[in-house]
This record gives C-alpha cells, sequence and structure tokens, in this order.
C-alpha cells in the first residue's frame, strides 16, 4: 500500500478552510486504497502524539504556547524527535505540505528532503497573510518570504487550490505547475431545501475585517428598511463577533455563532442567497462552494479563486468591494426570483462538473505520477 503523509499548521477539529481540504483529500486517497499520515500541530497540548487507524496515522507536532491560535512554532524537544524518527516505520511515498510558511510544512519538506522523498507544495492564499496592522504586516511578510526562500528548493512541484494561488507564487519567482482545485463531496447526504416566505442572506466564515463582513451588515440594515420580508444569518465566530452583535441589533439579524457542518448544511437548506464579498484576495473559499452544491445564489467579490466558481450574470454576481455595490446586488436578487433560480441551478451544475473531491483527488494522483 503506498503511503501519503500531509504536513498542515492544524487539522480537525481546529476549523479552517486547509483543514476541511487535507481531511476531505485525505478520505478520498484512502477510498482510492492508499494510506494517509495527517501530521499538524498539537495546538491543544494534549500530548497526544500519534494515532494509529486503520488507514489513516494522525501525528501531532508538539509546539510552543505562543502565538498557538494563529502561528505554532514547532518545539523541537526530545517527544518531537521520535515522532520524526517513527514517521521511517510508515515508508512513505510522497509528502504534501500546505502553504510556505507554516512550519509544519517546513518540518515536511525537510524529512522529504532528508530520506529522498518527493514534497509537492499546496498554496492556498492569493496575497500575503495580513493582521490588519501595516507596521506588523511589513515584517510578518518579510519573514514569509524569507521562509518561501527556504522551503522553495526542497519542493518537486508547487500547486494552487485556484489559479489565482499559482498566480501569486509568480511574486516569488515560482511557476506553479497545475492546481489541485478546492472541492466538496458532492455525494454527501444533504437535507432538502425548504420552501419559506422571506428572502434569507447567509454568510458563512470567520468573522474579520478583511472577510467584508460589515459591508453584509451595513447593507442589510439598509435594506430591511426597504424590504419588511428579509433575513440575515451570520455563522462563524471571530475577534469582530462581540462588536458586530452589539452594535447590529435587528430581530432579522442572527449571529449564529460557530458551528459544525452538519449544522451549517440545514442554514444553506434555508438560504437564498450566500454572501461571501471579501475585501482580500483569498485562495477558493470553501463556503462558496459548499454553498453552490446547496443551490443557493451567490454574491461574491473579485477576489482570489472566486471568479473561478463565480462567472459574473451566469451562476451568480460579482460585485465590487464597496458597501453600495454589494447592497445593489442584494437588491438586485431581492427583486428577482427568476435570476435567484437561474444562478442557483447554474452554480450547482459547476460545482458537480469541477469541484468535486474524487475529481480533485485523481488528478492530484495523476500528476504525482506524471511528475
Amino acid at each position: 500500500m503506498k503511503t501519503i503523509a500531509i504536513f498542515s499548521g492544524y487539522s480537525l477539529p481546529h476549523l479552517g478552510g486547509v483543514e476541511k481540504y487535507t481531511d476531505s483529500i485525505t478520505k478520498e486517497f484512502v477510498k482510492l486504497g492508499y494510506r494517509v499520515i495527517i501530521a499538524s500541530s498539537d495546538y491543544t497540548f494534549s500530548n497526544n502524539y500519534v494515532k494509529e487507524e486503520k488507514d489513516i496515522v494522525t501525528i501531532k507536532l508538539p509546539v510552543h504556547k505562543m502565538f498557538v491560535d494563529r502561528y505554532p512554532i514547532i518545539k523541537k524537544n526530545k517527544d518531537y524527535k521520535d515522532i520524526i524518527k517513527k514517521l521511517d516505520d510508515y515508508n512513505i511515498d510522497v509528502i504534501i505540505v500546505n502553504t510556505r510558511f507554516y512550519l509544519t510544512s517546513h518540518v515536511g519538506a525537510n524529512y522529504g528532503k532528508n530520506n529522498g522523498i518527493p514534497v509537492y507544495l499546496i498554496e492556498h492564499g492569493s496575497n500575503y497573510v495580513t493582521l490588519d496592522n501595516k507596521f506588523i504586516d511589513f515584517f510578518a511578510n518579510r519573514y514569509e518570504d524569507f521562509l518561501t526562500w527556504k522551503i522553495k528548493k526542497k519542493i518537486k512541484g508547487f500547486y494552487g487550490v485556484s489559479n489565482a494561488c499559482g498566480r501569486w507564487l509568480k511574486h516569488f519567482k515560482i511557476d506553479a505547475v497545475g492546481t489541485w482545485y478546492n472541492s466538496i463531496d458532492t455525494n454527501q447526504k444533504l437535507p432538502i431545501r425548504k420552501e419559506h416566505n422571506r428572502i434569507n442572506f447567509l454568510y458563512a466564515g470567520r468573522l474579520i475585517k478583511q472577510k467584508g463582513v460589515l459591508n453584509i451588515l451595513d447593507a442589510f440594515t439598509n435594506l430591511e428598511k426597504k424590504y419588511k420580508d428579509i433575513s440575515l444569518y451570520i455563522a462563524g465566530d471571530g475577534p469582530e463577533l462581540e462588536g458586530y452583535k452589539n452594535k447590529f441589533t435587528s430581530e432579522n439579524i442572527h449571529f449564529l455563532g460557530k458551528l459544525k457542518y452538519d449544522e451549517l448544511v440545514n442554514y444553506y437548506a434555508i438560504t437564498d442567497v450566500f454572501l461571501y464579498p471579501p475585501l482580500w484576495p483569498e485562495g477558493l473559499p470553501t463556503s462558496i462552494v459548499e454553498a453552490g452544491l446547496m443551490k443557493c445564489s451567490i454574491i461574491g467579490t473579485d477576489q482570489g479563486g472566486i471568479t473561478e466558481v463565480i462567472s459574473n450574470n451566469q451562476n451568480g454576481l460579482i460585485v465590487g468591494t464597496t458597501m453600495e455595490a454589494l447592497q445593489d446586488g442584494m437588491d438586485t436578487l431581492i427583486s428577482s426570483k427568476e435570476l435567484r433560480n437561474k444562478f442557483s441551478s447554474n452554480i450547482y451544475n459547476t460545482i458537480l462538473d469541477k469541484f468535486s473531491w474524487n475529481v480533485t483527488a485523481k488528478k492530484i494522483l495523476k500528476d504525482i505520477e506524471n511528475i
């Protein structure tokens, strides 16, 4: 049995796009007859470093407590050395690392180089990570440049979760080999869409400024003065949550907090229009693919890989990053059931054709084999 090791900063139950990507692609690799090792950080400090199941081995690397919520720093103690030595027992054939800047990726890249194992890197972003502080961002970006330079020569092939991610790598003088799309399990059992008398909007994701959530809330507040039967659901957690809850107290706005996927899909099932208007480039947002599979009409911005899923006026709306542009798009879809139906049908077909995990997993394996 061939073995693939995947290195990520975090893994489930820690929630995030990379974590969902890793979990989903792992399940597909196992279905295709592979054993998978998932190596990430021990961010809960459980000291339960190695867990072996039938076809999946979960490894948690020891980390320092400092910055563990955003950027785990590897603790290279005796436990770490024992874990690296234990990797030899699994006869790893291929290593995949997620992102250039997580130190876990560098652990995987170094192990591959030292043991003659090919390493492939998946890029999940289409711009520098930002902390919304120009001074801190400047030094953080230079550190990211350094880490990219350090890992670059250890990678056999670079891929992005969208074409936009591949284009971003050119900033570092890296030519991406191809795209391994962020996708979804198109065969999963999903709740049936529910009929209702209101127009329901939904956002799902981190509650941070870069996601454009404030634009959503301001636009909705303006529109509810014009329309009576509209509702807004905000799913997710983040540093802005409490401030938004205190400022926006309308009975038509519902803050749901962090939801598990099986809880979130029930909200997709009552959603007419899914909103995802980031102000900053991203890779390919998982929630857009999820909403598309659930036949929600979608409004997004031209950031990162969003336009690789949404073609403006074909299977959704692409609007500018201002609140006014978002409000106009929301107003358009409130007013036109015909347009909502067109978008929901077309985006569903797009997801089935292009963004299935089964298709992505087979492409990854084929690309690796060809290289």
